[in-house]
């Protein structure tokens, strides 16, 4: 649910968040805290600055999520739908029979005291986690592995799903949000249903005091910027790119141009490109 608050200040007057009444207002779970805090600043190992535009910020801790979904056939009753800093999805935690404790991906329509649980041969319900052989075509999903295993690493974010075109063999044709129609081990774990959070691309921040608080820092036009520190820069007045192309500040193109390796191996498993209509 989006909420818009009334124009008291500039601030408020574009300012659209999302309600979250309905999740726990509280501490996470403790067992689940990764140790430290996320603070990398955008710095690689070496210390120098490989994102730019990156720093400060309010603190966070990390939930560790259960990607693999490897506690198959252990039933598992949702907690609580919690807030979660370090992704735009909400999580559920997950008491399990046996006593143990985890974090999900919260899929929509998810509600506490539901009851989910991972197999082979599971109820086609929301929450519950199979591989892609055993999910009937059509059927939405979400966090899908690409390697048996290793854990999700596909469509992950607030809102998103896919859905399973084919199978044939060993492998099925997965369509995913981003429009790309790849094949996918027929082995690989999924859960089923769209990503919650459904909401979270139609908030609007309102003002850059709450982009800051994020840890996002201020981004300088090209054309703003002296020519030694840009391409674009220099000029008289309001100058262009001046350029047959937009370029990165190292001299790159800056759009259109594709950065997949050609001689990628898993490039045989792509069907159908995400930019081809």
């Amino acid at each position: 649910m989006l909420i818009k608050l009334k124009p008291t200040n500039n601030s408020n007057r574009h300012y659209v968040r999302i309600g979250r009444a309905h999740l726990h207002d509280g501490a996470p779970e403790k067992s689940l805290l990764a140790g430290g805090h996320l603070k990398r600043q955008g710095r690689g190992a070496s210390g120098h600055v490989t994102v730019r535009h990156r720093g400060g910020g309010v603190k966070k801790r990390l939930r560790l999520i259960d990607w693999k979904r490897n506690k198959q056939d252990v039933p598992a009753v949702v907690k609580r739908i919690e807030y979660d800093p370090n992704r735009s999805a909400n999580i559920a935690l997950l008491y399990y029979k046996d006593g143990d404790k985890r974090y999900i991906l919260a899929p929509e329509n998810l509600e506490v005291g539901q009851e989910v649980i991972a197999g082979q041969n599971v109820e086609v319900k929301a929450g519950n986690a199979m591989p892609l052989k055993n999910v009937p075509v059509g059927v939405p999903i979400h966090n899908i592995e690409t390697r048996v295993g290793k854990g999700a690493q596909l469509v992950r974010g607030a809102g998103t799903t896919a859905m399973i075109q084919a199978k044939e063999g060993d492998y099925v044709t997965l369509a995913l949000p981003s429009r790309e129609v790849r094949l996918i081990n027929a082995e690989c774990f999924a859960t089923i249903g769209q990503v919650g959070n459904v909401d979270w691309k139609n908030q609007k921040l309102g003002k850059a005091g709450r982009k800051r608080l994020m840890g996002i820092r201020p981004t300088v036009r090209g054309t703003a910027q002296h020519p030694n520190s840009h391409p674009h820069g220099g000029g008289e007045g309001r100058s262009g790119v001046g350029l047959k192309y937009p370029k990165t500040p190292w001299g790159k193109h800056a759009l259109g141009k594709k950065t997949r390796n050609k001689k990628k191996t898993t490039n045989k498993y792509i069907i159908k490109d995400r930019r081809k209509k």
